[in-house]
């Protein structure tokens, strides 16, 4: 299924103020919203209850989309596994592992994080195991106004230039495109200033199937 559209059609036709045809404005705003998906590694749209697989092995893990929604409706499970057999050990928070937004920290702050205690036996206190295996939602109720910019901006360019022309010419006129709407619009560097506090990191998850 694909993701959600961070816009509407009625966002870009009050951005536009005119009427679109409905194919054509929902192609803008899918590329557009692919974009800036793509750039910040992030969703935006609300997500319940994903399950990934992360990399371990260090004191900090931080999960790859944010902001992360836990409530009675939306907990937050965290398995570490351990060894080929992928022996299980569920972390709690509070007990095991404390929370700030999407930082997930191992033990406590005055353990030394060579300590051996806790289970498995021998297992140092205070670090991940090899792969941790989350699940918990994350998203926003709302799509951000700065981010809902920037694709109706992305979209307002496709829409100039939807068969991806250089240029045109009509009797005496002549129009020329400019490069960024030429076979879809990118990202300017105004458009990734506004999306440099949503860019997360790069690294390799795991989806759960």
């Amino acid at each position: 299924m694909s993701p959600t559209p961070l816009a509407t059609q009625a966002d870009l036709e009050a951005a536009l103020q005119r009427s679109l045809d409905p194919a054509q404005a929902a192609m803008a705003i899918r590329r557009a919203s692919a974009r800036v998906r793509k750039y910040c590694r992030q969703q935006f749209t609300l997500v319940e209850n994903e399950t990934v697989t992360l990399p371990g092995n260090g004191r900090i893990l931080r999960l790859p989309q944010r902001p992360v929604v836990v409530d009675d409706t939306h907990p937050l499970t965290v398995v570490e596994l351990f060894g080929i057999a992928d022996q299980e050990y569920t972390a709690i928070e509070g007990r095991d592992f404390t929370r700030i937004g999407s930082e997930l920290t191992r033990g406590e702050a005055w353990w030394a994080p060579t300590r051996l205690m806790g289970w498995p036996f021998m297992r140092p206190q205070g670090i991940w195991a090899q792969r941790v295996r989350v699940t918990y939602s994350h998203g926003y109720a709302e799509v951000p106004d700065d981010v809902v910019d920037v694709v109706l901006d992305l979209a307002q360019m496709n829409m100039t230039n939807p068969q991806g022309l250089r240029s045109e010419s009509i009797d005496d006129y002549q129009r020329t495109f400019a490069s960024e709407t030429i076979g879809g619009a990118l990202l300017t560097a105004d458009h990734k200033e506004a999306l440099r506090v949503y860019r997360g990191r790069s690294f390799s998850v795991a989806p759960v199937t």
